[in-house]
């Protein structure tokens, strides 16, 4: 490649660069963000499993079995 190609190349490859800014996440953001779905899981999994919210949902089911047509 020409000299002239390269500094036309660089310049077009600095602009895209300049203008994109910051459109997306860094590793560290993915790592708390994993954290803290992996937290609203855990938080989710234990109220759907405690006592009152599982013999509701049996209820439901049953009431939704249980109804005629």
């Amino acid at each position: 490649m020409s000299k002239a190609v390269r500094a036309r190349l660089r310049a077009l490859v600095c602009r895209v660069r300049a203008s994109r800014g910051d459109a997306g996440m860094v590793t560290s953001e993915y790592a708390m963000g994993i954290v803290a779905a992996v937290a609203f899981a855990v938080i989710l999994y234990q109220v759907v499993t405690s006592g009152t919210v599982t013999a509701e949902l049996e209820a439901i089911v049953k009431r939704a079995l249980s109804a005629s047509t």
